[in-house]
C-alpha cells in the first residue's frame, strides 16, 4: 500500500513539474534549468543581490530571449521597448509592483508606480501631469538651489575642512532626500543639516527594497509576511503600525497645509511646490483626487525620487573619479563655460538648470552613467494582454510575465559599440543620424512608454545641477582607489564602499 502511495505521490510530482515546463508553450525559450520549473530560481537570484549580472550573462548565452520562471520571459532586443511599453499595447503591470506599494494606518497607497490599474493610472497621472512638466522646472528651481548651496556648505564644514572621510553614496542620498522634500512641501527632511537618517527613513526605505526584490519574484508571499489582513486590520485599530516612515512626514505636512490659518492660506496661493499642486489637483478633480490620493503621491516621490536620483548622482561621480581624462576634460568644459560667460561665476559654484543644458560634455557623462549604471536592476515587468502578442517576431500567450532589463539593453554592443562594457562618454559625441536615434532609443533607465517614470524632469535637473556645482566647488578623490565600489541589487542598485575626501577649490567670483 506504502508503495502506491509513493508512485502516486511521483506520478503527481511528475505531472505537476511537466505542466510547469510547458507551461504556455514556454519551453521552447532556454534558460536556467530550474527557472522551468519553479520561480524559486528567481527569487534565490535576486535574494543574492546582483540579478543583474545573471541577466546579462544570460543573455549573451542564449539570445535575445530567456525564460527567467515557469511564467516569465526576459527580452534584450531594443525592438521589444516599443511592442512591450509602447502607447495603447494593453499590457499592465505585473503582481511584482504591489509588493512594494506605501502603507498608511494598515491602508495600501496605490501610486502611479505601484498601480496595476491602467485606468486608475491614467486618470492619477491626468490629475498630476502638470505638476511635472518641463515648464514646471522654473517653479523648483529655486527650491533645488537652495538645497544644493546647503548641501555644499555641509560638505565643506563636515568634510573638506576636517578632512573626513564621506560615504558618498549616503551622502548624495541625504542630499536626494532633502531636494525632494523642498520640491515636495517646501520643507527639508533635515539630512544634510544633521548628516543623520532622521526618523530612520533611509534604513526603513533600504528594509522595504530588500524585502521587495525577492518578495516580488513570487508576489503572493507578500500577503503572508507584510501585507498580511491580520496586520493591516491591527494597524487600523492602532495596535500594530506598517506605515512608511516618510507616510508619517507627509501626513504632518499635508496637515500644516490644510490647517494653516487664513493668513497663511493666502500666502501660499502662489506656492508652486508639488503638494500645492497636489492640493490643486485636488480642488480641479475632487471626486477622484481625495486626501489619501494626495498623501500616496507625496509618499510615492520620496520613494522614488530619492533612491533612483541618488544612485544615479553616485553613478556619475564614481565613472568620473575612476577615469582622470574624462574628469578633466569635463573640467576644461566648465572652466571655458565660466571664462566665455556661458555658466555664471557664482561664489557658490552654483550652475542654473538652463547652464547646464548648454555643456556638450557633461551631457556626455551623465547619458554615459546612466548607460553604464542605470537604477533599476530588474526586469520592468509587464503582462501580455489576454489575447496574446506578437514580441520581436515570436508569438507570445496572453497572460505571460514579459519584460526588458536596462541592465542588458544598455550594454549591447551592436547598439553601443565593441567597448559597450566601458564608461567612454565619447560616444555620444561621435554618433549622430541614425546611429545617436538608435542609442537613445536603447536608453532605458526612466522605463518607456506611458509608465515612464513622470518624476523624470525633476531628477535630471537635480543631476545636471549638482554635478557641475560640486565639481566647481570641490576636488573629489577615492578614499581608497585601489578598490572598486559594491553593488547591492535590491530592485534598485545602491552603491557600497563608496569612500571619497573633498578638497575645496578657489573659486574666482
Amino acid at each position: 500500500m506504502h508503495q502506491i502511495y509513493f508512485l502516486l505521490g511521483l506520478l503527481g510530482l511528475a505531472f505537476f513539474l511537466a505542466s510547469r515546463y510547458f507551461h504556455r508553450g514556454l519551453q521552447n525559450y532556454p534558460g536556467p534549468f530550474w527557472a522551468n520549473f519553479s520561480d524559486l530560481w528567481r527569487f534565490f537570484n535576486v535574494l543574492g543581490r546582483r540579478p543583474e549580472v545573471t541577466h546579462i550573462r544570460l543573455h549573451r548565452k542564449y539570445g535575445d530571449i530567456v525564460r527567467l520562471g515557469p511564467n516569465t520571459l526576459s527580452f534584450a532586443d531594443p525592438k521589444a521597448i516599443k511592442e512591450i511599453y509602447g502607447i495603447k499595447k494593453d499590457y499592465v503591470k505585473s503582481e511584482f509592483y504591489p509588493v512594494q506599494m506605501s502603507m498608511s494606518k494598515g491602508e495600501p497607497l496605490p501610486s502611479l508606480f505601484s498601480a496595476t490599474d491602467e485606468r486608475f493610472h491614467a486618470s492619477l497621472r491626468r490629475s498630476v501631469n502638470n505638476a511635472f512638466s518641463m515648464t514646471s522646472l522654473v517653479y523648483y528651481e529655486p527650491l533645488v538651489n537652495e538645497t544644493i548651496e546647503v548641501f555644499l556648505n555641509q560638505t565643506e564644514r563636515i568634510f573638506a575642512e576636517k578632512n573626513r572621510p564621506c560615504d558618498f553614496y549616503r551622502w548624495l542620498q541625504f542630499f536626494a532626500f532633502d531636494v525632494i522634500g523642498m520640491i515636495t512641501y517646501s520643507k527639508r527632511h533635515g539630512f544634510i543639516e544633521k548628516n543623520e537618517d532622521i526618523d530612520g527613513i533611509v534604513a526603513q526605505l533600504g528594509k522595504i527594497f530588500n524585502y521587495a526584490a525577492p518578495v516580488g519574484q513570487m508576489p503572493w508571499l507578500d500577503s503572508v509576511f507584510w501585507k498580511n489582513p491580520i496586520l493591516s486590520l491591527l494597524s487600523k485599530w492602532g495596535l500594530w503600525d506598517n506605515s512608511f516612515a516618510v507616510a508619517h512626514f507627509a501626513r504632518a505636512r499635508m496637515q500644516e497645509r490644510i490647517n494653516a490659518p487664513e493668513t497663511e492660506k493666502l500666502a501660499n496661493v502662489n506656492k508652486e511646490d508639488l503638494l500645492s499642486m497636489f492640493l490643486k489637483a485636488q480642488k480641479n478633480n475632487p471626486d477622484f483626487m481625495d486626501d489619501k490620493r494626495v498623501l500616496t503621491m507625496a509618499v510615492s516621490m520620496a520613494f522614488a525620487g530619492s533612491e533612483t536620483t541618488a544612485i544615479s548622482l553616485a553613478s556619475v561621480f564614481y565613472y568620473l573619479i575612476k577615469n582622470d581624462k574624462c574628469l578633466e576634460t569635463l573640467l576644461d568644459e566648465l572652466r571655458e563655460a565660466v571664462d566665455n560667460g556661458v555658466v555664471e561665476n557664482r561664489p557658490s559654484g552654483l550652475v542654473s538648470w538652463s547652464e547646464a543644458q548648454k555643456l556638450p560634455y557633461l551631457d556626455a557623462c551623465i547619458k554615459e552613467a546612466f548607460r553604464m549604471h542605470p537604477a533599476a536592476g530588474l526586469p520592468l515587468e509587464r503582462v501580455v494582454p489576454p489575447q496574446g502578442a506578437t514580441i520581436c517576431g515570436e508569438a507570445i500567450p496572453g497572460g505571460v510575465i514579459v519584460g526588458c532589463s536596462a541592465w542588458v539593453l544598455h550594454r549591447r554592443p551592436e547598439i553601443f559599440g565593441a567597448d559597450a562594457d566601458v564608461f567612454r562618454p565619447e560616444r555620444w559625441l561621435e554618433a549622430d543620424g541614425e546611429k545617436l536615434k538608435m542609442m537613445n532609443g536603447t536608453m532605458f533607465q526612466f522605463g518607456a512608454g506611458p509608465r515612464t517614470c513622470i518624476g523624470k524632469n525633476i531628477s535630471l535637473m537635480e543631476i545636471y545641477k549638482l554635478v557641475p556645482s560640486f565639481l566647481r566647488r570641490f576636488e573629489v578623490h577615492l578614499s581608497h582607489p585601489e578598490n572598486e565600489w559594491k553593488l547591492h541589487n535590491a530592485w534598485f542598485i545602491k552603491q557600497c564602499d563608496f569612500e571619497t575626501k573633498f578638497s575645496v577649490k578657489n573659486i574666482q567670483a
